[in-house]
């Protein structure tokens, strides 16, 4: 029984050829944990916390490629600098030797799932470039694509900020009614290109930071991450959407289509002009409710609908009349319920200051922001908000609404703003590190966003500022 102790064994073997086999075994398995405990010291002999090697040493433990600054991808691709991470993988800003022009890398995570989903977006791309050779309706343009050690590498044109940081520099006091307006003209514009036949795509996650700037100077802008978007009819996730901009079919679970991307657009474009985020919800629950102050009720029809409905809302007995009722939420800290606005009486007329100067009364007496222009501007917004997807605006006719058209009187107002702005857009515009993007400086940033020129609707380079 000594031997058996000696060689670590619990159970005494029934033939001397097992306890050969099992030496053997032995052997093996040390000799791989001495390799691999001398592969992790460091260069000074010390230990150091064990890391697995993952793709041959090119990725993290996380499945990213681990980026080097002046590698070249194909000999052809050098990189620079890295612009941005996400749950996909990460976009790297790099040199393209052969066509001598920055451009943007979108590397994708070194696992099937992400590969397979990226693959989607390579074919949604493809298409929607295919359908605007001219690249005129603001949505990035795929240059091509290539695997690089595993990992799936998508080419894009390099663009400039997203309206996120464009919020960001205004101290998220917002931008002008008259630059939201570009804004909102381009991105209705770009949801009715996807919503042709031949596309019918769902962008399913649009956002300010979404949506770049091509140029930190100009208004024009184009959508970029298509990685959860998918045709109509192709529909892959239930959880879409951004959160703050989640609509309410999806909420609800409810079989959603490209009309989801139009509610989105509503709080992207309230949220550009205010600077905050229309429905900032905690977790979906508490989007709901936000959703509720503002809106009032959904109608009875799409809660009978919606298989998640019990998920936000009582149904009342008919004995009380039928129909819905929130559901109370439990405080931060489980004490009591937490207190929301009654449905419907946080209005959106004050949110944007309709009649008060716009949003906290700061664009008091500034041209283009009367209360015509607010009045216009709200119609718009609640038709995109408008909780049944059947009947909430389409492209199309949001592009006739009359926030789009302009009058004389609103032309020399335009002329007059840049006027009494023009002190202001002289101000120093600097690079940002880390891919770069180009911004504005921090305080002039309002300001110089109202000589932005204005764009035509289909017009893919918009007149510089003067």
């Amino acid at each position: 029984m000594i031997l058996y102790y000696t060689i670590g064994l619990t159970n005494p073997p029934k033939k001397l050829g097992n306890i050969k086999s099992t030496l053997n075994n032995n052997e093996v398995y040390y000799a791989k944990k001495k390799r691999r405990a001398q592969q992790y010291l460091g260069e000074d002999g010390s230990h150091k916390k064990e890391r697995k090697l993952y793709n041959d040493g090119y990725d993290d433990d996380n499945h990213d490629y681990i980026i080097k600054q002046g590698e070249k991808f194909l000999d052809r691709y050098e990189i620079s600098s890295p612009i941005g991470k996400g749950s996909f993988g990460q976009v790297v800003k790099a040199y393209d030797h052969e066509e001598q022009c920055q451009v943007a890398i979108k590397i994708i995570k070194n696992k099937k799932p992400f590969l397979n989903q990226a693959q989607i977006e390579v074919k949604l791309l493809k298409m929607m470039n295919r359908a605007d050779p001219e690249n005129k309706y603001y949505i990035v343009k795929l240059k091509c694509h290539f695997m690089w050690r595993n990992h799936l590498c998508l080419v894009f044109e390099l663009l400039s900020y997203n309206l996120y940081d464009l919020l960001r520099n205004t101290n998220f006091r917002g931008v002008s009614l008259n630059l939201t307006r570009k804004f909102a003209q381009q991105l209705c514009t770009a949801l009715l290109f996807l919503s042709q036949p031949e596309l019918n795509i769902i962008h399913c996650d649009l956002k300010p930071e979404n949506i770049l700037l091509c140029n930190p100077k100009r208004s024009a802008i184009k959508i970029v991450d298509f990685g959860s978007s998918c045709q109509l009819g192709q529909r892959i996730y239930q959880y879409i959407q951004s959160r703050f901009y989640r609509s309410p079919e999806v909420l609800l679970g409810v079989p959603y289509d490209l009309a989801i991307d139009m509610w989105s657009l509503g709080c992207i474009l309230v949220e550009m002009h205010t600077g905050e985020p229309l429905f900032s919800g905690a977790n979906e629950v508490d989007q709901m409710n936000k959703i509720v102050e503002v809106l009032g009720m959904p109608p009875d029809h799409l809660l009978d609908q919606a298989h998640k409905t019990r998920k936000f809302f009582d149904k009342l007995p008919a004995s009380e009349g039928g129909g819905y009722v929130l559901k109370k939420v439990n405080g931060k800290d489980g004490s009591g319920y937490r207190k929301y606005r009654l449905p419907g009486t946080r209005r959106l007329h004050d949110i944007l200051g309709v009649e008060g100067g716009g949003p906290a009364a700061r664009r008091r007496g500034e041209p283009g922001h009367s209360v015509s222009d607010y009045l216009k501007f709200k119609d718009l917004i609640l038709r995109m908000l408008e909780y049944d997807p059947k009947q909430r605006v389409t492209p199309y006719y949001a592009l006739q609404h009359n926030f789009f058209k302009r009058t004389a009187d609103e032309s020399t107002n335009t002329q007059q703003a840049q006027s009494h702005h023009q002190h202001v857009g002289a101000r120093v515009w600097g690079g940002v590190g880390g891919g770069g993007a180009e911004r504005m400086d921090v305080e002039g940033a309002r300001r110089s966003a109202e000589l932005l020129a204005p764009v035509c609707p289909l017009a893919h380079s918009p007149v510089a500022i003067h």
